[in-house]
């Protein structure tokens, strides 16, 4: 397979040159996560259709010819679940990618689910066998090896070499808007702030506090994830959910008191035991009427199963007028979005741009419809 590998400077600048005008430009990269917050980014590919390249990171003094790349609006780029690719981007280079689309949103508007791989959709349109072994290498190694490269080379090889069908394929059928919009969507989302401040609220398990505890619960939270951030830890390394639940609900007034409680992790009190115990005792100062409200478990509403079952139909019935997939529309937290704003419970109504169903492409077509009816009761 032949490809550059880049290794300096003045190469990357060359090439970044080179490829600037092209029709289009996959990308992919290549990193390691394995005790981190953070991806550690260990190899970059790029490929516009007749220039493939290898940057290496590693050895390159500054990435910023490619970060440029990225950001430039003119450039249209290909990328295939990028999802943890615009972390990447994020925390290696805080460069938010401009005209970008993902091709596996593509593959869900033409009618192949949602999470479909990139062996298996270069498969279907070039029937090659992609060779998977090297996914989980050490990618911050060196020297990668001629396999490793020659992996990494195959991951923007075949996905330029399918781009121009697939766009007109979703084209043709009528989606390309809708895949932008839900590529920019995604791109959004990863380059939106963390509130730690909010974490509690995306809890499964929140719901089962009262005021208080919540409010306990809602302050460990936070610092669990102010200290991933500094330390570039997994949040379970810092310290465990169930460890952080049972804290909050029996409040222990002394260290010694938490390796008692079942349900706790003694290593997340070994380690860090003195610094929850500092948490709780600022989190107790708060008075109650700055206490958050309590979580309203949503299946515990009135009629909640018979609702969801409705409003489930409803949308499978829209997303059938339009020939789409209801997967690619609507799971089941979306749905429960829906269902949350409607009713005005978690303090979903004051956050109408969170409800997916009714933003971006999908507010065009069941909006106003859901919002009907919904009105007439989910009859």
């Amino acid at each position: 397979m032949q490809f550059t590998y880049i290794q300096d400077q003045q190469s990357l600048v060359n090439y970044c040159q080179l490829v600037k005008n092209a029709d289009i430009l996959a990308v992919d990269t290549e990193f390691v996560r394995t005790r981190t917050l953070y991806p550690n980014l260990g190899l970059i590919q790029t490929y516009d259709g007749c220039n493939l390249a290898l940057i290496d990171p590693v050895a390159v003094d500054s990435l910023e010819p490619f970060w440029q790349l990225l950001a430039d609006p003119s450039l249209a780029k290909i990328l295939h679940s990028c999802s943890e690719d615009l972390e990447v981007f994020l925390h290696s280079g805080n460069c938010k990618p401009q005209n970008t689309i993902d091709s596996q949103i593509i593959m869900s508007f033409l009618g192949h689910g949602l999470s479909m791989g990139y062996a298996a959709m270069i498969k279907h349109y070039l029937d090659i066998d992609v060779d998977k072994s090297e996914s989980r290498t050490d990618w911050m190694k060196r020297p990668l090896s001629t396999k490793q490269l020659d992996y990494a080379a195959a991951d923007v090889l075949y996905l330029h070499q399918i781009s121009a069908t697939i766009i007109d394929q979703v084209k043709d059928a009528g989606w390309l808007a809708a895949t932008i919009d839900a590529s920019q969507a995604l791109i959004e989302k990863k380059f939106t702030a963390i509130d730690g401040e909010q974490l509690y609220l995306d809890n499964k398990q929140a719901w089962k506090l009262d005021a208080c505890e919540l409010l306990r619960f809602k302050h460990l939270l936070n610092w669990r994830y102010q200290e991933a951030i500094k330390r570039n830890l997994p949040l379970s390394f810092v310290a465990k959910d169930h460890t952080l639940m049972v804290l909050a609900q029996r409040n222990p007034d002394n260290v010694g008191a938490m390796a008692n409680y079942s349900g706790i992790d003694i290593l997340d009190v070994r380690h860090k035991g003195k610094a929850m115990l500092n948490v709780l005792i600022e989190a107790n100062k708060v008075p109650p009427e700055f206490y958050p409200n309590v979580i309203i478990r949503l299946d515990a509403y009135p009629s909640y199963k018979q609702i969801f079952k409705s409003l489930k139909q409803k949308v499978s019935s829209i997303a059938e007028e339009h020939g789409l997939d209801v997967q690619v529309v609507a799971g089941k937290k979306q749905l429960n979005q829906f269902l949350s704003w409607y009713w005005q419970i978690n303090g979903q109504e004051q956050h109408t741009d969170k409800v997916e169903l009714l933003n971006g492409w999908r507010a065009t077509l069941f909006a106003s419809k859901l919002t009907e009816f919904a009105k007439q009761g989910f009859e």
